[in-house]
């Protein structure tokens, strides 16, 4: 009877709730890649590679994987042009037993770098980036995984796989190549991992398993590419030595006193100063002939007392030095220009003029036809001395 009610329970559930809730068999169906379904494709998850930094890594990845032991050093200097600006920086930085290491090197090192791991028993080598963060600068972009896992397959001295566990932190230059312009990876710790296939063939070997049971790197890094990283300390800064030996084919001893002397140069020599804006000039006046000394320094002296002047005191000024004509300048940006900024004019006169020419005649000049009786040429102007005596009665009248 139990049994009955159990299955009568099984059979309402399937053939009454199960189109309530819209439950079929057909909401179960599993779509490969190929054919998906086209209305589930905007909830598909994206391809792991959408990050641009993300793919420049897998393709690292997969260049690496194409290495054979016929590849020589022009292949792994296309290896590195590739994925390298020319002026990158690679930083390893580990702790040994005798304390914590840093390497950085260049360039020109860094395909050898790459090539002493595979010097070293390595047969396969690959980055595992977890939780990577990208960050977008104004010329670069940055890549920090904090959870980075270089791993190497060794073939010899047996076989091995290494994961070397650290923070690896990238900069690819924002252009269309995205070559590393910055490599820093900070090795914390290491496993190798041994397959229990070749313990099994080892088991009645106790010598074997003591072999096996010791690491075969140091950090996580060969003997190979530490031999050679401790190299690169000799070898870095002698880059400018070789490159100068390339270039002008000197002898080692002439390169080395070239590079001696110029650095001692740089010590020796003081700092550069920014270049400092030229005082502006002031122009001195010229004074014509007719003018005296002792007004010309009284002028100078009045100028340089004030420092900035209104165009109208310029005007002034010019009054008192008739060969002298100053040009008002407008106000800029609320301020005015001072003495520095007045251009000075030069008169160009007639040096070939002649006084007799009639000209100054006084009786010739009365006898002109263009004064008429009603001309305005006709009354002479009066002297100053009269105007002076005329003023004291105007304001007395007044």
């Amino acid at each position: 009877m139990c049994s009955l009610l159990c299955l009568s329970g099984v059979l309402f559930l399937i053939i009454f709730l199960f189109p309530i809730l819209g439950c079929s068999s057909k909401s179960f169906k599993l779509y490969s890649p190929k054919d998906s379904d086209p209305k589930l494709s905007c909830y598909r998850r994206h391809t792991p590679f959408g990050n641009q930094t993300d793919y420049r890594i897998f393709e690292l990845n997969k260049r690496l994987q194409n290495w054979t032991e016929d590849c020589d050093n022009l292949w792994w200097d296309a290896f590195t042009t590739e994925f390298f600006e020319d002026d990158a920086m690679l930083t390893i930085t580990f702790c040994l037993e005798d304390g914590p290491k840093r390497y950085t090197i260049g360039r020109t090192l860094i395909p050898r770098y790459f090539r002493s791991i595979f010097e070293g028993g390595a047969t396969e080598l690959f980055y595992v980036l977890k939780h990577p963060k990208e960050s977008f600068h104004n010329n670069f972009v940055s890549l920090d995984c904090d959870q980075c896992t270089m791993v190497t397959q060794n073939g010899k001295p047996m076989f091995t796989q290494v994961c070397v566990e650290g923070r690896l932190y990238l900069e690819f230059m924002f252009d269309d190549m995205m070559r590393i312009k910055t490599w820093h990876f900070s090795i914390r710790q290491h496993r190798e991992v041994v397959p229990r296939s070749i313990l099994a063939m080892h088991a009645q070997d106790p010598q074997m398993l003591d072999q096996l049971s010791k690491n075969i790197t140091r950090c996580g890094l060969s003997n190979s590419t530490l031999n050679y990283l401790r190299l690169c300390v000799i070898l870095e800064p002698m880059q400018e030595l070789m490159s100068r030996h390339k270039t002008y084919s000197l002898s080692p001893r002439d390169c080395l006193k070239t590079c001696l002397f110029q650095k001692w140069q740089r010590m020796v020599a003081p700092p550069a100063e920014p270049p400092r804006q030229a005082p502006n000039k002031r122009r001195k006046r010229k004074m014509s002939g007719g003018s005296t000394m002792s007004s010309g320094g009284g002028n100078n002296n009045n100028n340089s007392n004030s420092k900035k002047k209104s165009p109208a005191s310029s005007f002034a000024l010019s009054s008192q030095v008739p060969d002298v004509m100053v040009v008002g300048e407008p106000t800029l940006m609320g301020g005015e220009f001072g003495d520095e900024d007045e251009r000075l004019i030069t008169r160009l006169e007639n040096t070939q003029f002649d006084a007799a020419n009639g000209i100054d005649d006084e009786d010739s000049f009365n006898s002109s036809p263009a004064l008429g009786t009603n001309s305005p040429w006709n009354s002479k102007a009066p002297s100053s001395q009269e105007s002076k005596n005329d003023n004291p009665t105007s304001q007395s009248s007044q």
